[in-house]
C-alpha cells in the first residue's frame, strides 16, 4: 500500500503485481479508481462508485489519464468521460451523495 497525497488528501494507492501486467487501484473516501484490469459490472451490482482508466502503469499515470469508464455511483458524484484520474478522484473524496443536488 502506497499513500497518495491529493490536495491534501491522503488515499490509499494499491499495485498488485502479475504476471504479465499489475493491477492498480486508488482508493479513496467515496469509491475508487482503478485501472482496465476493473469491470464495472460487479461495481454497479453493489453500487460502489468505480472510475476506470486504461494504458496505464503507475499512480501518476492513472491520476492523468482521461476517464475511460464510469459507474452509475460515480456519475451520481458528478465524475464524468471528460475528466482526469486526479478530478474523478476529487469527485469521490469531497461529495457525499445524501448531499448530492
Amino acid at each position: 500500500m502506497e499513500q497518495i497525497n491529493l490536495e491534501g488528501h491522503l488515499l490509499e494507492g494499491y499495485a498488485i503485481p502479475t504476471e504479465n501486467t499489475s493491477i492498480l487501484l486508488i482508493k479513496a473516501e467515496h469509491g475508487f479508481l482503478g485501472c482496465g484490469y476493473f469491470s464495472l459490472a460487479t461495481a454497479g451490482k453493489v453500487d460502489d462508485a468505480a472510475v476506470i482508466v486504461s494504458g496505464v502503469k503507475n499512480f501518476e499515470e492513472m491520476l492523468a489519464a482521461k476517464v475511460k469508464a464510469v459507474s452509475s455511483a460515480a456519475a451520481v458524484r458528478g465524475v464524468t468521460l471528460e475528466m482526469t484520474g486526479r478530478q474523478a478522484l476529487l469527485k469521490l473524496i469531497r461529495r457525499d451523495k445524501n448531499t448530492m443536488p
